[in-house]
């Protein structure tokens, strides 16, 4: 059966995309900190303001408020970028992760029901995982493990390519020889 190679990769493979779930799960930790000493900054320069920069009935002078806003302004700052953190891994390497892993499982069962030519179907299957880890893989790299080689190979559009040539090609195979039982290879 060929496509018990796209099954097994895509479950191996789906464990571990899905489980940077985990690991935004940890950055939301530094998120909630982060988002705690903006509204604490950012609340302080509200209080002013309302205030006429008077805190404690004293005149702030240009450089304490300079300070005050400093201190919003990066607090502001912190919180876009850890939040920015989580979306890499969010809107990259997850989402496109757990989908080609599960592209990979559907593939593989339905090359087992397609009665076509051995490499055909090989070629099929290669498509699909050598796209799988030229995108998502590659995405998984850079963002993860900061790998900048990843982000060269990444950017050559090989896997999203691979994948969409593969979907087309069992599309139309598909179309002709799709069986309704398991095709001996």
């Amino acid at each position: 059966m060929i496509g018990k190679k796209n099954i097994t990769f895509g479950f191996i493979y789906l464990v571990f995309t899905a489980s940077l779930g985990l690991v935004m799960v940890d950055k939301y930790e530094d998120f909630g900190a982060a988002a705690q000493e903006k509204q604490a900054t950012v609340g302080r320069l509200q209080a002013l303001k309302g205030n006429g920069f008077e805190e404690e009935l004293e005149q702030l002078n240009a450089m304490q408020i300079s300070k005050a806003n400093t201190a919003g302004i990066l607090g502001l700052n912190k919180l876009n970028n850890t939040e920015a953190e989580i979306d890499a891994i969010k809107g990259g390497p997850h989402a496109h992760g757990n989908l080609e892993a599960v592209l990979n499982i559907i593939a593989g069962l339905t090359l087992c029901f397609i009665a076509a030519a051995p490499w055909l179907k090989q070629a099929i299957s290669w498509l699909f995982i050598v796209g799988t880890v030229m995108h998502s893989g590659m995405l998984y790299l850079r963002t993860i493990f900061e790998l900048e080689w990843a982000n060269t190979l990444l950017n050559t559009g090989i896997g999203p390519f691979a994948i969409l040539i593969g979907l087309l090609v069992i599309g139309v195979v598909s179309c002709k020889s799709f069986s309704n039982k398991v095709v001996e290879d």
